[in-house]
């Protein structure tokens, strides 16, 4: 298994996937206990930079995340994480957090 390569504060980027959709549901941050609480407890934890705690996805929304599975990518800097849902994964009430798309003329000028 790849190691992880965390950032200066420790944390790494876990993709939130939608386990029986494959839709991307959402990107939080985790550090070694968030991903060891993720793994244990069967309810997805991330770290909180803004507020620097801990926190459960649906502890206050009711939109729970279970993980199904947890997998590091081939460079072992990010991890994707496939869930069973409940509810909306954003907190604008949206299914996922990727609802803004972006104009392609954009993405043309940078290439």
């Amino acid at each position: 298994m790849p190691q992880l390569k965390k950032d200066a504060d420790g944390l790494v980027a876990a993709v939130i996937q939608d386990d029986a959709t494959g839709d991307v549901l959402m990107v939080g941050y985790m550090d070694d206990e968030a991903l060891r609480r993720t793994a244990t407890e069967g309810r997805v934890t991330f770290w909180s930079r803004s507020r620097q705690e801990y926190w459960r996805k649906g502890d206050t929304s009711g939109n729970v995340q279970v993980p199904r599975s947890i997998a590091i990518d081939c460079d072992g800097d990010a991890l994707l994480i496939r869930v069973d849902q409940t509810g909306p994964a954003c907190h604008t009430g949206e299914r996922t957090c990727f609802f803004t798309p972006v104009p392609t003329t954009v993405v043309e000028e940078r290439a």
